[in-house]
């Protein structure tokens, strides 16, 4: 497939705005259990706000991937049938309840409605909190079948293409929680390194286990299905035009497999092991810029992951159009 730029900082934004969201309601639930040290509101909500900002870049972006943007409000049409059009509903939702969260901490809004046993006392963040990171994980899903459920796309056909999204996404967002409470010098930057990394490693693992799911795919279609004739020795010479079109152009990507394998080993050096790395001198060094380093470097090979993600996908049209593409 043709990787898309909008899509691509569509899906790996707002895959961060998540999961830094879900950072700061992790570290606020490890704070009521006081597993941690009780933060600042303004703590957790500048982290909102900067998860409400990642969110509406990926929003903004997919704009750029329309060709009438303003019939986007149509995409929700579909919602019975469509993970395109429950992304376009939970999208908005989540940005909805991100904002509450972030207003709720800023207005310290954390009187006590009802209290769960002896100590559990729920306010008003805690119970935004909880809904948004359940809309979260729906989103998460929503955007991650969109491409799960083609059928005819083997290599994302498998729920692996659901684990990437969500460990990927919650992985960048932890990582960036940490360079947050580095960047401000809070000692939570431990707490959130150390799920960064878990959950980086966990996304490793699903990711190689992808890789190796599509490295053994027979694909089902040949030259001999693609138009229909079963001659087993059907040879191809043309597509039957003498330029590109717009299946040459949206369906391929145009490069190599010697590119799209250095891509790969790219994005698995900078996903991997060059954040974690850098997370552990981080702690080895109570350096405030590594784990911004971390974040930044992982974001990067993020974007060169997702391009990856969606170039490895052979759309059975480019069978016909062999010649060209």
């Amino acid at each position: 497939m043709h990787p898309a730029f909008s899509v691509i900082f569509l899906t790996t934004l707002i895959g961060a705005g998540q999961g830094l969201f879900l950072a700061m309601v992790t570290g606020q639930l490890y704070a009521i259990a006081r597993f941690l040290p009780a933060q600042e509101d303004q703590f957790y909500a500048v982290g909102s706000l900067v998860a409400l900002c990642l969110l509406a870049a990926g929003l903004a972006a997919s704009f750029f991937h329309l060709g009438r943007p303003e019939r986007a409000w149509r995409a929700a049409a579909m919602w019975r049938s469509s993970w395109l059009s429950r992304e376009v509903i939970v999208l908005p939702i989540v940005m909805v309840l991100v904002l509450a969260y972030g207003v709720a901490h800023w207005m310290e809004w954390t009187r006590p409605l009802f209290r769960v046993g002896e100590s559990l006392q729920v306010d008003v963040t805690l119970l935004l909190g909880l809904v948004g990171t359940l809309a979260s994980l729906v989103l998460f899903v929503c955007t991650a079948m969109i491409y799960a459920a083609v059928k005819f796309l083997e290599e994302w056909h498998t729920p692996l293409t659901v684990s990437n999204f969500i460990f990927f996404g919650a992985a960048s967002g932890f990582m960036l929680a940490a360079a947050y409470s580095a960047y401000i010098g809070n000692p939570l930057v431990t707490f959130f390194g150390t799920w960064a990394v878990i959950l980086t490693l966990v996304g490793l693992i699903s990711r190689l286990m992808h890789l190796l799911r599509n490295a053994r795919l027979k694909p089902n279609s040949n030259v001999q299905t693609a138009i229909g004739v079963r001659h087993s020795a059907l040879v191809q010479k043309a597509q039957g035009a003498t330029g590109g079109s717009f299946n040459t152009r949206e369906f391929f990507h145009g490069q190599s497999d010697k590119t799209l394998g250095w891509v790969r080993i790219f994005y698995l050096l900078m996903v991997f092991p060059l954040p974690i790395l850098l997370i552990g001198a981080a702690y080895a060094s109570e350096s405030p810029t590594l784990p911004i380093a971390a974040f930044a470097i992982q974001y990067l090979g993020l974007l060169a992951e997702r391009w990856s993600f969606f170039a490895e996908a052979r759309h059975p049209q480019n069978l016909y159009y062999q010649s060209v593409a």
